[in-house]
């Protein structure tokens, strides 16, 4: 077989489109769009390769009309799980031993096909089923996508490259094998680009997956799993289920060969979800490798010296952008009086100025939130503010889900700091605020510090570098991603690399080498040329 040292493209971020009026990128995505309303989807699970159907179908809901007929998803059962994992571990030995630039030049593909032929069609079954307009879907289903495949491709061959040194007549050398049994990726609704990171980031480097995608995201899943057929993956590499989260949890998590998770998800579930690995920790071959990305009770602090206009505008759009819907989006603010007037007026009259409604209306800024029981959560938190002294609601506050399920920007005025709507993550579009007076700021970095067991995103505006050090250091484990002067979301691969600590997870930074290495296990080798002959050293000489 014929060798060499291969150069992978260097990766770059894929470019933004505007989907501005006049361009071609918005006429071909409304079109696309319209398009795929008016299908009527059989989504089926793909095991082993194959498309595989059950008659048992759900619904595939879009949360700005729940009516509309898009089509179903086949729900597999305890025996498609096991399948998908027999699968995984037949497909096992022959994909590890593909050479890794064979690995690397399918996954290069799948972004190119992502960048090009199926950028319509990814980014329409986002915003159809997700209910995301068109920029946040453009930057999710098709940038980030791109990003994690290209930089994940270059972050494996600098991995593969990292070798220790040697000594006269001997050669060391690191082998990166994947993890010895199968790995299991589960993914959330809210972003596609998570749904493509989870299984690939591990797939390429030799692992074997089963990938349960959210059912409220199966529209978008089904179009990665074109794309990696078309892309070359093999079959059993990467084998999507729609099964019952808790059955298929059971097996898989108590299957001998289960050897890593790399999750997304909700906080309270990946708890327990670490339980039930340690608590049959002794069913398997090796120790498996946990990784997740969980909650958020992200938050903005503004210095007396921030600039009012700037603190509103990163209020206003990381609270808002995706109805709130992101473990990094703005849900608590931290205003100093001094300041607070002018950005309750300017935050105020850009809310007045936002629309609502579907993402096929390019005007809209903010969409319908997921699904039912998600609507029905938030609601009640604005009832409750409207009814409680502690609370005061400046903005939205209102909601109907007779067709889509709309929940207006809403922001709460605070006047406990620990108000529950401080604490709790609500993944919607609110945002409570609490205005500090102006001389408190060291007791309000505490109040930050202290208030949230989360910790994923933050930002602090301030003028004074000083302050920016003395608050960064501060905050050092109150937030993984930590921004100065900017909105607290918008992390990009290969800039921001993503993850937090404390209840927001293991912080194993996505968009980075670090979460590659989880997928490896090394094995250190060493090569003597000349082997001794003789047991004896030369301090056991007679003087």
């Amino acid at each position: 077989m014929s060798k060499g040292y291969y150069d992978i493209p260097l990766a770059v971020n894929e470019p933004v489109n505007s989907y501005a009026p006049g361009t071609p990128e918005r006429e071909s995505l409304q079109k696309a769009y319209d398009e795929m309303w008016n299908q009527k989807l059989d989504i089926p699970m793909v095991i082993a390769g194959k498309n595989v159907t059950t008659g048992n179908t759900q619904r595939v809901i879009s949360p700005q009309d729940h009516q509309h007929d898009l089509g179903s998803y086949h729900l597999g059962t305890a025996d498609h799980v096991h399948q998908a994992i027999d699968a995984a571990l037949a497909a096992k030995e022959g994909w590890e031993r593909l050479p890794w630039e064979h690995r690397a030049a399918i996954f290069l593909k799948a972004a190119d096909l992502i960048a090009g032929p199926y950028r319509d069609r990814i980014n329409a079954a986002t915003m159809i089923g997700q209910g995301k307009n068109a920029m946040q879907t453009e930057i999710d289903a098709a940038c980030e996508t791109i990003d994690f495949l290209r930089f994940n491709v270059q972050y494996m061959a600098e991995l593969y490259s990292q070798q220790p040194e040697s000594s006269e007549g001997v050669w060391n050398r690191t082998e990166y094998r994947a993890l010895e049994g199968f790995t299991f990726a589960i993914s959330p609704f809210n972003f596609t680009a998570i749904a493509g990171n989870l299984p690939t980031s591990m797939a390429m480097l030799g692992n074997t997956v089963v990938w349960k995608p959210s059912y409220s995201q199966m529209y978008s899943a089904h179009v990665l799993m074109e794309i990696f057929t078309e892309a070359g993956v093999p079959a059993g590499v990467i084998n999507m289920i729609a099964t019952d989260p808790q059955e298929t949890a059971d097996i898989v998590f108590g299957h001998k060969d289960f050897a890593g998770l790399h999750y997304t998800g909700s906080t309270t579930v990946f708890k327990n979800i670490w339980k039930t690995i340690g608590n049959n920790i002794d069913k398997y071959k090796t120790y498996p490798r946990i990784v997740g990305e969980t909650g958020g009770k992200d938050f903005i602090l503004a210095h007396p010296s921030a600039d009012a206009k700037q603190v509103s505008t990163a209020m206003v759009r990381g609270a808002f952008e995706f109805q709130g819907q992101k473990c990094s989006a703005a849900s608590r603010a931290y205003v100093p009086s001094n300041i607070w007037e002018d950005v309750k007026k300017y935050m105020i009259a850009d809310l007045k100025d936002i629309k609502m409604g579907t993402p096929r209306d390019f005007t809209n800024f903010v969409n319908a939130v997921i699904h039912e029981a998600s609507f029905d959560k938030l609601a009640s938190f604005i009832d409750g503010a409207k009814a409680d002294a502690n609370a005061e609601i400046i903005a939205g506050g209102n909601y109907d889900k007779s067709v889509g399920y709309f929940v207006e920007p809403t922001v709460i005025l605070a006047k406990d700091p620990k108000y529950t709507t401080m604490c709790e993550e609500l993944f919607g579009p609110v945002l409570t605020v609490y205005v500090y007076d102006e001389n408190e700021y060291d007791a309000t970095v505490e109040l930050v510090d202290n208030t949230s067991i989360y910790g994923l995103t933050g930002a602090i505006f301030c003028k004074d570098k000083a302050v920016v050090a003395e608050t960064a250091h501060r905050l050092r484990n109150a937030a993984g991603n930590f921004y100065i002067n900017d909105k607290p979301t918008g992390a990009v691969v290969g800039q921001q690399p993503f993850g937090g600590g404390r209840a927001s997870g293991t912080n194993d930074k996505a968009g980075s080498m670090l979460n590659l290495l989880r997928w490896v296990s090394p094995r250190t080798i060493k090569e003597t040329f000349v082997s001794p002959t003789d047991y004896r050293y030369a301090f056991l000489g007679e003087d």
